[in-house]
């Protein structure tokens, strides 16, 4: 399982027109789901974002979580995060989970991270979003439930 995690001012993301999910300071989480993964893996990357010191302290050092400040997260599907364009030009999505098991550990991360104290919100599975966001810092990590 594969999450870029931006800490954000704050970010939305829509469906036909309409916002589906909506926050502000917090971390804007694109969640990739591989075939190896299951709710263990879901569960760890769930602690990871919600302990992850991204956000500054008094000092102005990066030593405060989601769950010190409060902030939300905003959780977004993002197949393409398992993209491979090593062979060419055109990526290839065959490391990326089916649909159908994808969406269950989609959700049982949203709810293992809500389960950490930040509130979430997400986008729609399976449909073309647009994404706005307000990045901050910028601070942009890669987490990878294969280097946890």
């Amino acid at each position: 399982m594969r999450a870029l995690v931006q800490r954000v001012a704050w970010a939305r993301v829509g469906v036909a027109g309409e916002t589906v999910g909506e926050i502000g300071p917090g971390l804007l989480v694109l969640l990739g789901v591989t075939h190896a993964d299951g709710e263990r893996e879901a569960e760890l990357l769930a602690l990871k974002v919600a302990k992850l010191r991204v956000f500054n302290d008094a000092a102005q050092k990066m030593n405060l979580s989601l769950r010190d400040t409060g902030g939300a997260a905003l959780v977004v599907s993002q197949f393409t995060l398992y993209g491979d364009a090593r062979g060419g030009n055109r990526p290839s999505f065959v490391a990326a989970a089916r649909p159908e098991q994808a969406v269950l550990l989609y959700e049982h991360f949203c709810r293992a991270l809500g389960a950490h104290g930040p509130r979430v919100a997400t986008g729609t599975f399976g449909a073309q979003m647009a994404l706005e966001l307000h990045n901050d810092g910028p601070v942009t990590l890669m987490l990878d439930t294969d280097a946890l």
